[in-house]
């Protein structure tokens, strides 16, 4: 990697100020275009969206160009902006009028009297390995000495925007998703999530969604093992049947068999009425039994039978009441195991588990936790009637780096506190539990990222070099640089640098 010159780090840092600014996220980017033109010498820069499930480049920013009732994309490997899109490679164009791949979409070159006498310069915004979005600027051709400097010096500002970018990106897909949640499908709302995990979760449910088959939810607590199985009576031939949910880690072991299976006047102590039990509630719908690991074993006896012959027998009955219930069992416990230390039976394992559904934890959901947030938000501004309508980005950073130990419920208390607390339109750090501002304290005292070090080390490199040539003047090193005394002195205190070891007649090893 060249080093940059000293008027190129200066339009980095000025573009990182931008970005650190508490402006909404096309404001910053509209202000790194600007610093880009004023700077760089780069007019209409532009930056596109990248959608990943389709490939398609959607614009969505831009400097010097009107987008005014316009909605430009690129499908994956059209035109310059598409080809970088779909191949994740810079690209650079000498001359605009003499190549053919140049679409000019937007018509902000049409009135131009020579294009020729343009440079293009196009480059990918990654984030976290993937290409989230792609930039790309004009450049007179008189100007561009090195095409591929001018394409290291895009690149830099594209590593510097692609967090913003990345959450735009997200921000778009929260709003595509919730056009395809239909009213019907409200049950599985809370289900958002586009992840490799989630995709799966919701593939397996469509599967086994209008079928008889036992199903049996995976997942740690708070994941939304109900929503699961919610979205699955829902999308069912059942929907119209009772969805009967029953918590088996909150009933009593003397009580579940009567819960479950119900009761004959007199059966027990306190039976003073007949009562009938969940299955025989559950009759056309579908019974829910969550946390079935913690099935007394003389109730896990009576599931099996259930299971196998479809009947349940009330105690204190000799009668055998005939049930149709879809049986759906949830569990934040590894079954296998509980088989294993003779916790549960074998046969009832086999019987629960026809059609296992793994729900991945949060912290291994990536992007989705912002998607939640989003709609956490939305949902307590309106339930709570408070006029927040955002996250702040330092929120967003504090969200993506915690573990999320309580999982989806935890975000979701996260956010009503924080809706609760903000009297803004913004949720902000101060609004957080004190769990995650301890966390985000922790990760200031960490070093500084690649980009910035790589910038720091560059800068510390070439101040040091003119001091050398200027042995210590710091009014000539100025010169040197092509920037004033002020500001040299400025970087020379910043980067902790001792001029008078460059004065002749000092050591400058």
């Amino acid at each position: 990697m060249s080093m940059h010159s000293f008027e190129e780090l200066a339009a980095l840092h000025a573009i990182a100020k931008a970005l650190a600014q508490p402006w909404d996220l096309r404001d910053q980017l509209e202000r790194v275009l600007g610093e880009m033109s004023d700077r760089l010498g780069m007019q209409r820069g532009m930056i596109s969206l990248l959608d990943r499930h389709t490939g398609e480049a959607m614009l969505e920013v831009a400097h010097g160009v009107n987008l005014e009732g316009m909605d430009v994309s690129y499908r994956a490997g059209e035109g310059i902006t598409g080809k970088v899109a779909q191949t994740g490679r810079p690209i650079a164009v000498p001359s605009l009028g003499q190549d053919s791949l140049f679409l000019d979409r937007t018509g902000a070159r049409r009135h131009l009297k020579n294009r020729d006498e343009l440079a293009f310069l196009c480059v990918p915004i990654t984030y976290d390995s993937q290409v989230v979005g792609i930039l790309s600027a004009d450049k007179p051709a008189a100007d561009v000495a090195d095409m591929d400097r001018e394409l290291a010096v895009l690149a830099s500002v594209a590593e510097l925007i692609a967090k913003a970018v990345h959450v735009l990106a997200l921000e778009d897909e929260n709003r595509r998703l919730r056009r395809m949640v239909s009213p019907e499908n409200a049950a599985s709302l809370e289900l958002i999530g586009q992840s490799k995990g989630m995709q799966e979760v919701h593939a397996l449910i469509r599967h086994v969604a209008d079928s008889a088959t036992t199903a049996l939810i995976v997942g740690e607590t708070g994941t939304g093992k109900e929503l699961v199985a919610k979205a699955i009576h829902a999308n069912s031939s059942r929907s119209k049947g009772p969805l009967v949910k029953v918590n088996c880690a909150a009933i009593p072991d003397t009580l579940i068999e009567s819960e479950l299976f119900g009761h004959e006047k007199g059966a027990f102590t306190g039976a003073l009425r007949q009562h009938r039990g969940r299955f025989e509630e559950a009759r056309n719908g579908t019974i829910f039994l969550d946390e079935v690991a913690e099935l007394s074993p003389s109730a896990q006896a009576k599931l099996l039978r259930v299971l196998q012959e479809k009947q349940v027998q009330p105690l204190g009955s000799s009668r055998l009441v005939t049930t149709n219930a879809r049986v759906v069992a949830a569990t934040n416990r590894r079954l296998e195991d509980c088989v294993a230390a003779g916790q549960f039976r074998t046969d009832l394992y086999y019987r629960l588990s026809v059609f296992p559904i793994f729900l991945p934890p949060l912290r291994e959901r990536g992007n989705d936790i912002i998607l939640l947030a989003d709609h956490f938000v939305l949902k307590y501004s309106h339930k709570l009637k408070k006029p927040v309508k955002r996250i702040s980005h330092a929120v967003i950073e504090a969200f993506l780096s915690h573990p999320w130990p309580g999982n989806v419920r935890e975000l979701e208390n996260c956010i009503e506190r924080a809706v609760l607390l903000a009297k803004g339109p913004s949720i902000e750090m101060m609004h957080l539990p004190p769990s995650l501002q301890i966390g985000r304290r922790d990760e200031r005292g960490k070093e500084p990222g690649k980009l910035d070090a790589v910038i720091g080390a560059q800068e510390r490199s070439m101040i040091v070099e003119a001091l050398k040539e200027a042995r210590g003047n710091q009014s000539q090193a100025a010169r040197l640089l092509g920037t004033t005394k002020r500001i040299v002195q400025y970087r020379i205190r910043k980067l902790g640098i001792d001029p008078a070891r460059f004065k002749v007649g000092k050591r400058t090893g």
